[in-house]
C-alpha cells in the first residue's frame, strides 16, 4: 500500500491545521491555517545575498534553504501556537522551480508529515498563486475569474469550483513577470526587478508609446514585441547620443504591460458572467496594476479581489491555502513524489 493510500478512508476535519512549506526560489517559507484562516506565515529571505549577483544562484538557494527550513517551520508552529504534532496534513511546493530548492522544502515536508504519520500533499506552486484569494477573501467561492500574472505563467482563468478551472488565454511566449525583470536589466535597475521598475515608474510619464501586446482575438499575450521595442528604444537613443528619461521609459513599460492584463481579466468576466475578478502571481503586488484592476473592474460593476502584495510574491501561505482545497479533495501524495522543475500551465479549455 502506498503512503497516500494510507489515508483514502481518513476522516477529514471541517478546519484541518495544515502546514505549507514554499522554497521554490530565494525565499524559504512556511505557514500554518487552520481552515481558511492563516495562523503564521514566515518568510527568511535570501534575496539581499542574490542581489549580489544581479539574479539568482541556484547553488546559493538551495544552500539558504537548507540552512533556514528547519527555523522556518519552527517560527510557523510558534507563531501560530500549535505544536507539530497537532498538524493534520503537510502542503508543500513540488514545483515549479528551481529543483534544487524545491528539493530542500520537498525533502523535508516528506519527512515531517512521515514521522508524524499525516497526509503529504504536494501542490502546483502555480496553484498555490490562485489560491491566494483565499487568503483575502476565506468566504469566496467559484465561479469567477483569475488574473495569474507571474515570472513563469501569465493567463486569464475561469476558475469553475475549487479544483476545475478553464485556460480562457495565456501567453504566448514571455511571462508578465519575465519581461519586467528584462526591463530592469535594460534600464540598470538591481535585482529584484519588478519593484525595481515600478519605483523607477513612479518619477516618470508613460508618454511613450510602447506596443500594448498581442491584440489579436481571444485573451492571449505576447511580451516579447513589449521587450523588443523598450531595448530598441534605449539602445537606439544611445547610439544616437540622446538623451532619455528612463522614469519615463520605466512607465510607460509598466502600462503597457498592464494595461491588457487588466482589460482582458474584465472582458472575461463580462463573457462568462462573473461578478468577481482575483488576481495573483508576483506581478499581481505592482501597485500600477493593482489600481488598474480594481479601477476598470469598479467601472464594470465587477469586485477586485487583490490579495495583500506578501502572498503575491512566493510565501507558504498561499501553498496551505491549496493544500487545504487539496485536503477535501483527498489528493494526497506518495513519499515518492519528486521535484519538478517545469509544470505546463495546460492547454486552453478545461482543467
Amino acid at each position: 500500500m502506498g503512503y497516500a493510500e494510507q489515508f483514502s478512508a481518513l476522516a477529514l476535519k471541517s478546519e484541518p491545521l495544515i502546514l505549507g512549506i514554499e522554497s521554490s526560489c530565494d525565499e524559504t517559507c512556511a505557514a500554518v491555517v487552520r481552515g481558511r484562516k492563516l495562523l503564521s506565515n514566515a518568510v527568511l529571505s535570501s534575496a539581499a545575498e542574490q542581489a549580489k549577483y544581479g539574479g539568482v544562484v541556484p547553488e546559493i538557494a538551495s544552500r539558504a534553504h537548507t540552512d533556514a527550513i528547519g527555523r522556518a517551520v519552527e517560527s510557523a508552529l510558534s507563531e501560530a501556537g500549535v505544536a507539530a504534532g497537532q498538524i493534520d496534513a503537510v502542503a508543500v511546493t513540488y514545483g515549479a522551480g528551481l529543483v534544487g530548492a524545491l528539493l530542500v522544502g520537498l525533502s523535508f515536508a516528506k519527512a515531517f508529515a512521515y514521522s508524524l504519520r499525516i497526509p503529504l500533499i504536494a501542490v502546483n506552486h502555480i496553484r498555490g498563486h490562485m489560491a491566494a484569494a483565499y487568503l483575502t477573501e476565506p468566504d469566496l467561492a467559484p465561479p469567477f475569474i483569475t488574473l495569474l500574472a507571474s515570472g513563469g505563467h501569465t493567463a486569464v482563468l475561469y476558475t469553475k469550483s475549487a479544483t476545475e478551472f478553464e485556460i480562457m488565454g495565456s501567453t504566448r511566449d514571455d511571462a508578465a513577470g519575465e519581461a519586467f525583470d528584462k526591463a530592469a536589466r535594460v534600464l540598470g535597475l538591481p535585482y529584484p526587478g519588478g519593484p525595481s521598475v515600478e519605483k523607477l515608474a513612479r518619477e516618470g510619464s508613460p508618454n511613450i508609446p510602447f506596443p500594448k501586446m498581442f491584440r489579436g482575438n481571444g485573451y492571449d499575450f505576447s511580451y516579447s514585441g513589449l521587450k523588443t521595442a523598450l531595448i530598441n528604444y534605449c539602445h537606439n537613443k544611445e547610439q544616437r547620443g540622446e538623451a532619455y528619461s528612463r522614469a519615463d521609459v520605466a512607465a510607460s513599460f509598466q502600462c503597457a504591460a498592464c494595461d491588457v492584463l487588466a482589460d482582458r481579466a474584465v472582458a472575461a468576466a463580462k463573457e462568462k458572467g462573473c461578478s468577481v475578478i482575483a488576481a495573483g502571481g508576483g506581478v499581481a503586488a505592482n501597485g500600477y496594476l493593482r489600481e488598474k484592476l480594481a479601477a476598470s473592474c469598479a467601472k464594470a460593476g465587477l469586485r477586485a479581489i487583490l490579495p495583500e502584495k506578501k502572498y503575491c510574491t512566493d510565501n507558504a501561505a498561499m501553498i496551505a491555502a491549496e493544500g487545504v482545497t487539496q485536503y477535501f479533495a483527498r489528493n494526497f501524495s506518495d513519499l515518492s513524489v519528486n521535484a519538478c522543475a517545469h509544470i505546463p500551465l495546460g492547454k486552453k479549455g478545461k482543467q
